[in-house]
């Protein structure tokens, strides 16, 4: 085993021992941040026909709010990941968001579920931003895409939870219930985070003199945080990565928000099948597509430095018309049919294409990379998404706003 400058082989071999856990713990929480961040989607109906009497658009707005609060603290967080501790950054993230959500369920108007859903983006940026810089220090870069690949399983099987838990808790004790269910859990989980260990960054990389976090002043993070986003901003495959990443998101976002409605209205199908339905195809499409993603492009790896991006390219690409054809045919054994190939095609890049951001950039630069990735997937990506969906909606129909989506696939593609 290679051995860093002032690292012994006995605490070498605890980080060894520590990265299966930590990948555990945190793909454990990944996942239930997705179930917090997807469970509105399964109570749209519920919302919009309750005493809060909402529209489209204040329903889209409570994602897009979320998503906002969301892309502007993670560039924040970015830089404490850093510099700081890693594991007690991701324990208030998980507490932060876990408490905002459990509140939605007192909201008494549309601003203050606005308010409480905004919170939930706080909390998540906060572990978003630091979850994959920390797990590529528990994991060499030939094992990244795989390590993605489990990490990011999290957000299909998260999301579909969301979706089968919110639908039925909703059906059963009503929407409120719903949040209570999804947000308590994380309060615990925040405290499995004080037993991950924190290695020096750049430790699985070879070649490179690891680092370990400082705490220097903050009008020198601010300064170095500024110079990190520019060498970031001059790097063109990072750029380039990060453009297509954000149409794939408009994408995602756009469907994972807005289809339990679609099936309810545009296919007849009742509420709580519809978010069954939907949520059981994204959890087996998202889970082997994600896998066998991240399986195939460390094997293409080995091959090609471009294998991460072309094996995305490709997949979307594919996607596409599958899209099309799923939202426009009268058929709902059709409907299955292109919605299943067009979800494995779409969660098959998971894993490589934010292996490959990891590395298209330097290990002390990592959170930051990760944090802006995410400022811009958002903005540009999911936080307009539902909010236009829902629009076009109100103005025409659903079964005509979410033709958008198809669009975003070729153009991420």
């Amino acid at each position: 085993m290679l051995l860093y400058r002032g690292v012994t082989a006995q605490t070498q071999t605890s980080w060894v021992r520590s990265a299966g856990f930590g990948l555990a713990v945190l793909s454990f929480i990944n996942l239930f941040s997705y179930l917090d961040r997807y469970v509105v989607s399964a109570l749209i109906e519920s919302l919009k026909h309750s005493e809060l009497a909402l529209s489209d658009a204040n329903l889209g707005s409570l994602m897009s709010g979320f998503l906002v609060v969301y892309t502007l603290t993670a560039p924040v967080f970015g830089a404490l990941g850093d510099r700081r501790s890693r594991p007690r950054l991701i324990a208030f993230g998980v507490a932060c968001w876990s408490f905002a959500t459990a509140l939605s369920g007192f909201a008494g108007s549309y601003l203050t579920l606005f308010a409480a859903r905004a919170s939930v983006g706080v909390g998540e940026a906060a572990y978003v931003t630091i979850a994959p810089s920390l797990l590529s220090d528990y994991f060499p870069a030939r094992q990244r895409a795989r390590v993605m690949a489990i990490f990011f399983c999290a957000i299909p099987v998260g999301s579909a939870l969301g979706y089968v838990v919110g639908g039925l808790v909703d059906k059963h004790y009503g929407w409120r219930a719903a949040f209570f269910v999804a947000g308590v859990p994380g309060l615990l989980l925040a405290a499995l985070c004080f037993l991950l260990r924190d290695p020096p960054r750049g430790a699985q990389d070879a070649g490179a003199a690891p680092v370990a976090p400082t705490a220097p002043k903050s009008s020198t993070i601010v300064k170095d945080t500024w110079a990190a986003y520019s060498r970031l901003m001059h790097n063109k495959p990072y750029v380039l990565t990060v453009l297509a990443y954000a149409a794939y998101t408009f994408a995602l976002g756009g469907l994972a928000f807005w289809m339990p409605a679609f099936l309810e209205r545009v296919r007849g199908i009742s509420r709580s099948e519809a978010t069954v339905s939907f949520g059981t195809i994204v959890v087996i499409t998202g889970f082997v597509g994600t896998f066998v993603g991240g399986w195939l492009g460390d094997y293409c790896a080995r091959y090609s430095r471009q294998a991460y991006l072309w094996l995305s390219a490709i997949a979307t690409f594919v996607a596409a018309p599958c899209v099309w054809m799923a939202l426009t045919t009268a058929s709902h054994t059709l409907y299955v049919t292109w919605m299943v190939a067009a979800q494995l095609c779409l969660f098959l890049s998971t894993g490589p294409i934010n292996a490959a951001i990891i590395n298209l950039v330097s290990a002390t630069e990592r959170a930051t990379a990760i944090a802006l990735s995410v400022f811009a997937i958002h903005v540009l990506g999911d936080v307009p998404s539902p909010f236009l969906i829902g629009a076009l909606s109100d103005a025409s129909s659903l079964a005509q706003a979410v033709k958008i989506v198809p669009i975003a696939v070729l153009i991420g593609a």
